[in-house]
């Protein structure tokens, strides 16, 4: 949005603008809209600047996908709610250009300026031009009135809501499937504005026309219309009439169909009720956990955990649990990775005894598989697994499987696990921390790629806050220090750049005895990186230290590192020591 104190631009340059081979100035215009508005006035902004919009629109996608957005937030601009309908002519043939996210955001903007609008000016304005939209020649109109009928119905007197549900079963029935798509897509918003007592006559046959589509394209978004459908009608309706549909689509000869049953598919058990969801829902997801397409494989996998939480654990054993076996060695690593990125939700619904019995078993064989994604997705969930089956079984089983990982030969994997570390050291406590991972954490600080030594630097410095300075100074701290004379300087400046990081989690005294000296000491060191990072990592040190620590020990290292042959050491130095007298000045 334009700011209030630009130079108002009078009508004559908006035209000459928007007339400009240039399609920036043009964009420009359009955005300005709102500057333009306020110094032509409420008044001529109607009478003037909306007709001359609603005249241009023939211009580039982009311009016009501005101007659909502008109109939308335009109410305040044309002198309110009660002259909100002078908005709706540029929008309308907006709604009919080629480009869908024109039509889209023209849609948008219209169901805002709907929503605000009176109910009697939604009956004089809005509605005609719902109608209009419905019955346009070109495809397009067609399409965005599908957006706009559950902004107009619940205004629409009795006699206008006959008109507008019929007008919404011609849609469903348009010759172009892109009609029948929209309507399809727009089901679910339209029926939670229509009377209960029109669901199970009209609407219901609306429904059926859409599930019956010879395009899949269309019969896949009538899938969406069944869980909103569900939710409003009443559980034996539901049972009626929606649950034969859920149980043909989820066999339809279309992979596309079957894909989105298998994400709607639990939403409908809540709606049906335990018995018909025992009877006919729990048969129909274990053919589509059973699917010949991995995708439709992939999306059921996901939706596991969420399933069997409205079961229960009985039925969840019996049918559910031999499929996710079957899934965990699945020929595609997608639907191992999807199933293993919620299996770990099941150990709480199934408890404590069929967790170890049944779930551990196929954990295990999912920490050990071959592609990194599955390993790390087991991983990042251990938390809900850790609180059914207790510590001890879970650190002997899975111990192994992050020491793989930890030495992966693909960086990206090795820098996964250096991230869950905190989360894992967090869930499994100090004591299982110190005997098995501690080594690990400090063996990251001497890896050949960058990003796992700098990732394991932070991950130090998320330990220490993890279990606090006492513990940090027994396990971290030492080690860390050790490792300040590698031959390798690259491995020197990882050390630096810890201690840089865990200095303010230690606090001044520590930092003070046992960091400081370290840093001083690498200022003699050979290379030249290594005195410009100790220059740095003083500078960073200089708010937590006191100053008179600054003064003798920091400051003096300082100065000899500004004399230094090299111009990047002589420049940090510089800069570190202005940071000082800066810190000396304010305080």
């Amino acid at each position: 949005m334009a700011m209030i104190d630009e130079p108002l631009y009078p009508i004559a340059v908006l035209i000459d603008e928007l007339k400009n081979e240039d399609i920036q100035l043009r964009l420009n215009s359009i955005r300005r809209l709102s500057t333009i508005a306020r110094a032509l006035g409420e008044e001529r902004t109607r009478k003037e600047l909306i007709p001359f919009l609603s005249e241009n629109n023939d211009d580039e996608d982009e311009v016009l996908l501005a101007m659909a957005e502008e109109l939308g937030v335009f109410i305040p601009y044309v002198g309110g709610v009660e002259h909100a309908h002078v908005l709706l002519p540029p929008l309308e043939t907006l709604c009919t250009v080629e480009e869908t996210c024109v039509r889209d955001k023209a849609v948008e903007s219209l169901c805002r300026i709907g929503a605000q609008m009176k109910e009697n000016d939604i009956v004089d304005w809005f509605i005609p031009v719902v109608k209009r939209l419905a019955a346009g020649e070109w495809f397009a109109a067609r399409v965005s009135s599908c957006g706009l009928f559950h902004i107009a119905y619940p205004s629409a007197s009795d006699q206008l809501k006959t008109e507008l549900r019929t007008i919404y079963g011609q849609l469903c029935q348009d010759d172009m499937p892109m009609v029948r798509r929209a309507a399809a897509s727009n089901l679910g918003k339209f029926v939670a504005t229509v009377e209960q007592s029109h669901l199970k006559t009209e609407i219901m046959s609306i429904f059926d026309d859409l599930t019956q589509d010879d395009q899949d394209s269309v019969r896949l978004l009538a899938v969406e219309g069944c869980a909103a459908l569900g939710k409003l009608l009443e559980p034996q309706d539901c049972v009626a009439h929606i649950l034969p549909v859920i149980v043909n689509f989820s066999q339809d000869k279309s992979w596309r169909v079957r894909y989105m049953v298998a994400n709607q598919l639990y939403e409908l058990c809540e709606a049906v009720g335990p018995e018909p969801t025992r009877a006919d829902l729990v048969p129909a997801y274990v053919r589509l956990l059973r699917d010949n397409e991995a995708e439709v494989r992939i999306a059921a996998a996901g939706k596991v955990t969420k399933f069997c939480r409205i079961l229960s654990p009985q039925l969840a054993i019996q049918h559910i649990l031999p499929c996710v076996k079957e899934l965990s060695s699945d020929s595609s690593q997608h639907v191992r990775s999807a199933l293993a990125s919620v299996i770990m939700g099941m150990a709480p619904v199934l408890g404590k005894d069929a967790t170890i019995e049944q779930l551990l078993p196929i954990f295990l064989s999912l920490l050990k598989d071959e592609f990194p994604d599955v390993r790390l997705n087991i991983i990042s969930k251990l938390d809900q697994v850790n609180q059914v089956i207790g510590i001890d079984l879970l650190s002997q089983s899975l111990l192994p499987a992050i020491v793989e990982l930890a030495e992966d030969r693909h960086w990206r994997v090795r820098l996964a696990i250096i991230e869950y570390i905190p989360l894992l050291a967090s869930q499994l406590g100090v004591g299982f921390f110190d005997d098995k991972l501690g080594a690990l954490c400090m063996q990251w600080l001497e890896d050949k790629v960058f990003s796992i030594r700098d990732a394991a630097a932070n991950n130090l410095k998320r330990l220490a806050e993890e279990f606090g300075p006492e513990w940090s100074m027994q396990h971290i701290i030492p080690q860390v220090l050790e490792k300040i004379n590698n031959p390798h300087y690259l491995y020197r400046m990882t050390i630096l750049q810890a201690i840089s990081l865990l200095a303010p989690v230690m606090g001044a005294e520590i930092t003070c005895q046992k960091l400081l000296p370290v840093v001083i000491n690498s200022s003699k060191d050979r290379v030249p990186n290594i005195k410009f990072n100790v220059a740095k990592v003083l500078q960073s040190l200089v708010p937590i230290l006191d100053q008179s620590v600054v003064e003798k020990t920091v400051k003096p290292c300082l100065v000899e590192l500004s004399e230094d042959p090299d111009v990047d050491v002589r420049y940090y130095a510089n800069q570190a020591l202005q940071a000082c007298d800066q810190m000396m000045v304010s305080s």
